[in-house]
């Protein structure tokens, strides 16, 4: 099974970044939109399927929503761009995050 999943960490304050809105796009048009839990985890992985479109995606993290500072916020959304080319792989979109930076990278 192919699958897609991320995780996001609250780097500023040490934790789990529970109750963060996230929306999955691709050519433009949503795929998905989820929350994070208490694990900073989707409830179920973004695709968990047979296969993954091989293309370009988007995962938007509403980062100043989660800080509380949506307005005038140094990051409001935290977009990751990145290429799926194995249609049966497993990716994972890790984002570690505080309000003033973040990094990812493709996880395991």
């Amino acid at each position: 099974m192919a699958r897609l999943s991320t995780h996001v960490l609250d780097t500023a304050n040490g934790r789990s970044a529970a109750g963060m809105h996230i929306s999955l796009y691709t050519g433009g048009r949503p795929v998905k939109t989820a929350w994070t839990n208490a694990d900073a985890r989707t409830g179920e992985p973004l695709f968990w399927c047979e296969r993954i479109e091989p293309r370009v995606y988007e995962l938007v993290f509403c980062v100043g929503g989660y800080f509380g500072t949506a307005a005038g916020a140094f990051l409001g959304e935290v977009v990751v761009r990145f290429g799926i080319a194995d249609e049966f792989g497993d990716y994972h979109v890790p984002l570690l995050v505080s309000p003033y930076g973040y990094t990812t990278y493709r996880g395991s």
